[in-house]
């Protein structure tokens, strides 16, 4: 009797850990971040299929390029959604971050705005034109000029160019480098500039119908979910990685962005 109730006791006890315990359940959310804007907005609908998988998600919204990279490689994340692959190449090899690419996501091809020229062949000499002041966008812009004709670049520049590249420049554009996140409010000050679409929908800003220029769909510049290196081959992050890639996701992104924002999966 004393042995059959150790042995219940026993079996309790293990019940109670097991239940306690997440393994097939999630003990909490993952913790994804996003920029604000159509990546917090996509999130939301991939959050909605993900829990129909059993994968729980709490979105993190950010307001800058920075810092969600440093919260994931901080373990204040458990991924993010919001840069390209040189961006996140470039931080990686800038801060030595272990961050990895675990599946693309959208494409966000890069819009030229002004208010004061409708056309890029209006901008006066000595424009002054605002460029993202991170290597990567700022290189990316430099290269749609480039492919406007405004400006040649050094053939060697690549991906990464700087304005310290540029080797004609009839305009004599003057390049204000700002933070990506500022550059929509500093339309007014500036002669153009050239606003990351994640930046420029929630400033009210229409790829279709403002830009006056925009980038060509065929760039390196696909977004991407990252994440740490150590959770790469995790089951949750291939649940994540399939919610994303869902044809419900795709479908959205067509209808609620009209062509602003593109599928890159």
């Amino acid at each position: 009797m004393q042995k059959r109730t150790l042995l219940q006791s026993t079996l309790a006890l293990a019940l109670a850990a097991t239940l306690s315990s997440p393994l097939l359940a999630q003990d909490k959310p993952i913790k994804v971040g996003v920029t604000a804007g159509p990546h917090a907005q996509i999130f939301e609908q991939v959050k909605k299929i993900a829990e129909k998988d059993g994968l729980k998600i709490q979105i993190v919204e950010f307001s800058d390029y920075v810092q969600p990279n440093a919260a994931l490689a901080a373990g204040d994340l458990d991924a993010n959604s919001y840069q390209h692959k040189p961006y996140l190449d470039q931080q990686v090899k800038d801060r030595g971050y272990k961050l990895v690419s675990a599946g693309y996501t959208v494409n966000f091809p890069i819009g030229l705005y002004s208010k004061k020229v409708k056309n890029l062949t209006d901008l006066k000499q000595g424009a002054k034109f605002g460029i993202p002041n991170d290597p990567t966008n700022g290189g990316r812009v430099l290269l749609v000029l480039q492919d406007k004709g405004l400006i040649k670049l050094r053939p060697e520049a690549g991906l990464k160019a700087t304005p310290l590249d540029v080797i004609d420049n009839p305009k004599k554009l003057k390049f204000v480098e700002l933070d990506a996140a500022q550059l929509a409010r500093s339309l007014d000050d500036l002669d153009a500039a050239a606003i990351n679409t994640s930046y420029a929908l929630p400033a009210g800003l229409s790829p279709a119908k403002d830009a006056i220029a925009q980038e060509s769909a065929k760039s390196p510049y696909v977004n991407l979910i990252a994440v740490r290196e150590q959770d790469k081959d995790k089951a949750w992050v291939a649940k994540l990685v399939k919610a994303y890639h869902s044809e419900e996701i795709r479908k959205y992104i067509q209808t609620e962005f009209k062509g602003a924002v593109l599928a890159g999966f």
